[in-house]
């Protein structure tokens, strides 16, 4: 599989401290890589600085064979990296239908929005069904499907997910994962973030695990369920 994201040495700092301390990560084409720990151990920093929100205060971010290390996040978008942030973020005041319209903003072509926003009403009805709501009435489940929705209407190379699972009721925890390997099934390319380590191990292909700014463990997800530390630290079991 060839390579879409690979960050070499990355630092992100904030004033002097320094969040992100010279990772290296690699996600391939048609993969869903999770980049798991606790909360402040660096993970957001880390999707934030690949996205352009963040600058880089070191090392490279290459994204489909381009450096992209000092990208603007408009730029970004518009080469096909898309942000589903944490906290959805949705536009509530606006509809369901205004906020996915929302997420093709970088896009021109008419028929081509059309059909982006046809395959989200696919991928979840209960969107399609509510249309026409003001977002901010949805539950919180309904507003991450629509936040991924959104983020799904630029029609991304590699579309990043920071926390998905974040404040939702377990059951819709679950159908937030399923939807998430649904989305990888079909060829997209997923980077996700979550403190639900036990939850993206069961979808992720492979799983970097950080702490305090750096990778502490990597492997396939299975090697990673059964990795000791992990188990110890993350998934309930001592």
């Amino acid at each position: 599989m060839t390579s879409i994201l690979d960050l070499k040495g990355l630092n992100v700092r904030y004033g002097a401290v320094e969040a992100v301390r010279g990772i290296d990560l690699t996600i391939k084409q048609g993969e869903i890589v999770a980049l798991l720990g606790a909360n402040g151990a660096g993970k957001s920093s880390t999707m934030n600085a690949v996205v352009g929100l963040e600058p880089v205060a070191g090392g490279q971010v290459m994204f489909d064979g381009r450096d992209i290390t000092q990208q603007t996040a408009e730029a970004s978008a518009r080469s096909g990296l898309t942000l589903s942030p944490e906290g959805r973020r949705v536009f509530g005041t606006l509809s369901v239908e205004d906020n996915l319209t929302m997420g093709a903003y970088s896009r021109t072509d008419a028929a081509g929005i059309q059909d982006a926003k046809d395959r989200v009403f696919d991928l979840f009805p209960i969107l399609l069904e509510r249309r026409r709501q003001y977002a901010g009435t949805l539950s919180g489940g309904q507003q991450q499907m629509l936040a991924i929705g959104r983020a799904l209407m630029c029609e991304p190379k590699l579309l990043l997910l920071d926390e998905p699972s974040l404040g939702l009721a377990p059951m819709i925890v679950e159908q937030v994962f399923q939807l998430i390997a649904k989305l990888r099934n079909q060829g997209v390319t997923i980077f996700l973030v979550e403190q639900n380590v036990a939850g993206a191990l069961k979808i992720a292909d492979r799983a970097y695990l950080m702490a305090s700014g750096k990778i502490v463990q990597s492997g396939t997800a299975a090697e990673m369920r059964t990795s000791g530390e992990m188990t110890k630290n993350f998934m309930g079991a001592h």
